[in-house]
This record gives structure tokens, C-alpha cells and sequence, in this order.
């Protein structure tokens, strides 16, 4: 995540250089590791946000983290995992549309619902709609056929994060 923090700074500092320059003083911007015409340039940056796999990787972190916030009942925690998870897939579906309408269910229903468990801060709920939540990333996995593999319920705690 740092290093992707970076290359976006790294990215903006190049647009607004290149947006300040005018055409008749206008010199390519040579990066270090990203060479080329800018054609060349931009396939090179796309390249590495990739596609969703990236997504799902920033997804699996934040799973687990809402997971274990509703365990312990820390509500705003929850809160802000499931809207960096709303978001990481939002982003991932820009790179690659062709994916939305796997997600819609998952954008549509499932995360409204688990907002509102975590809203009403009520753990029974949020327990049954974290199990919703699991089921409908796995069906979307055998929508969009990638490798077989079923999303499970946490059981190890990664995380050094705990309520106060």
C-alpha cells in the first residue's frame, strides 16, 4: 500500500508537470523506470494497477479486518473497513468494467446490509450478514470463473488492530 501511495504521488507529480509546460517548451518527462512515448508511458502505469486481482488482494485484507471489528464490536472500525472494501471494488471495477455486473449484488444489497448491522451495532446481525457477504464473494468468484477456491469465515487473527 506504501508503495502504491508512492507511484500515485509519483503519477500526479508528472500530470501537473506536464500540465504546466507550454507546447513550445514542452520536453518529455523521463522517469526513472517508466521510459517511452507517452502512449508508452500510460500502457506501462496501467500495467501496474493491473486488474482486479490487485482489488481482491486489498479486499481479503479488509474482509478479515471486518470481520474481526464485528467480533469485537468495534462499530467504527467495521464501519471503515466496509467502506474501503466499497471503494477498493468501485476502483477495480474502472480497470476492469466487464466485471460489474458479478459485483452489482455485492455493491447493491450486501454491503447496504451489512451497513446496517453495523449501524444498528448489532452482532447477531452482522454475523449473518458477514455470512452473506461470504457466500456472495464466492459465488462471484464461480461467476467470473476464476480459480476454485471457497472465501471462508476468519478463523486467525492477523491484525494487531483491537477495540480500545
Amino acid at each position: 500500500m506504501k508503495h502504491l501511495l508512492k507511484f500515485l504521488r509519483l503519477i500526479t507529480t508528472i500530470f501537473v508537470l506536464t500540465s504546466c509546460n507550454s507546447k513550445d517548451t514542452y520536453k518529455p518527462i523521463q522517469g526513472k523506470w517508466i521510459k517511452g512515448t507517452e502512449q508508452e508511458k500510460l500502457q506501462t502505469i496501467e500495467s501496474q494497477f493491473r486488474g482486479f486481482d490487485k482489488t481482491m488482494v486489498e479486499v481479503g485484507y479488509r474482509y478479515q479486518e471486518l470481520y474481526w471489528a464485528g467480533q469485537d464490536e468495534n462499530w467504527d472500525y467495521a464501519n471503515y473497513q466496509l467502506q474501503k472494501i466499497n471503494k477498493a471494488i468501485k476502483l477495480g471495477l474502472q480497470r476492469r468494467p466487464k466485471r460489474a455486473v458479478s459485483a452489482e449484488n455485492f455493491l447493491n444489497y450486501v454491503i447496504p446490509e451489512v451497513k446496517k448491522s453495523i449501524k444498528a451495532k448489532n452482532k447477531v446481525d452482522f454475523d449473518n450478514n458477514f455470512k452473506m457477504m461470504r457466500t456472495n464473494c464466492s459465488s462471484c468468484h464461480m461467476a467470473e470463473r476464476v480459480p476454485s477456491f471457497t472465501v471462508q469465515i476468519p478463523t486467525d487473527r492477523q491484525s494487531p488492530i483491537r477495540k480500545e
